[in-house]
């Protein structure tokens, strides 16, 4: 079964032919408590989680040149499905920053983070070495990653006022696009949040028992790649 078509075979378990129209409604439950983007205002950094998605960097680009903040940060070393690139997701995100007209001097790369927290905490580390104070950042992530991404960053770095906004890219292009991997990765965020909140790595962000019954279905109807056990 091809990625793009997860309606047309058996899931990776072997046991499932999903039903497609069930499927989509699932997803889009998971998607609506995911995305969670705020109103902007100016602050001193814009922070591009790095990630496969590259219109991140386009859209922190994009932010800059509005003047949201003088200064961005790509954050990112190897992630799960970044892992067979020859560059690091840092590196990337800065090629794309430069190529939508954001200067070398206003760029900063961060090229150790693994994942979320990573970002957050290697970046604090890496400003404050530069002496650079924040008060107020704008997380960039893709748009199902947000509200993790701010869980996150409200914890491991609190006396920050944290935004986030996303690429205005929707629910059904994802799933035009990639419809497996986009449904396995939403899977497996929603999960994370919970139990990343349980162990102490984000804060609590209560999750609706439509979206939590949503994920555990399309866990049970094979997309679960990226669930935590």
């Amino acid at each position: 079964m091809g990625d793009d078509m997860p309606y047309a075979g058996e899931s990776d378990a072997g046991k499932f032919s999903p039903p497609w129209p069930e499927v989509r409604e699932l997803g889009r439950l998971v998607w609506d408590h995911l995305v969670l983007v705020t109103p902007l205002a100016p602050g001193e950094v814009i922070l591009a989680m790095g990630c496969h998605d590259v219109r991140v960097a386009v859209h922190a680009a994009r932010l800059w040149h509005e003047g949201w903040a003088p200064l961005v940060v790509v954050s990112g070393g190897r992630g799960k499905i970044t892992a067979g690139w020859e560059e690091t997701e840092a590196q990337v995100f800065a090629r794309v920053a430069r190529e939508h007209g954001v200067p070398a001097e206003a760029l900063l790369l961060e090229e150790t983070a693994a994942n979320t927290g990573e970002n957050i905490t290697a970046t604090r580390s890496l400003l404050a070495a530069r002496g650079t104070p924040v008060r107020r950042g704008i997380l960039v992530a893709k748009p199902y990653m947000t509200r993790r991404s701010l869980a996150t960053a409200r914890l491991r770095w609190p006396e920050v006022e944290w935004l986030a906004s996303a690429p205005e890219i929707g629910y059904e292009t994802y799933l035009g696009e990639d419809a497996r991997r986009f449904l396995e990765l939403m899977v497996g965020d929603l999960r994370r949040m919970v139990v990343y909140a349980e162990r102490g790595f984000q804060v609590p962000m209560p999750v609706p028992e439509a979206a939590w019954a949503a994920h555990l279905r399309l866990a049970e109807l094979g997309y679960d790649r990226h669930l935590i056990r």
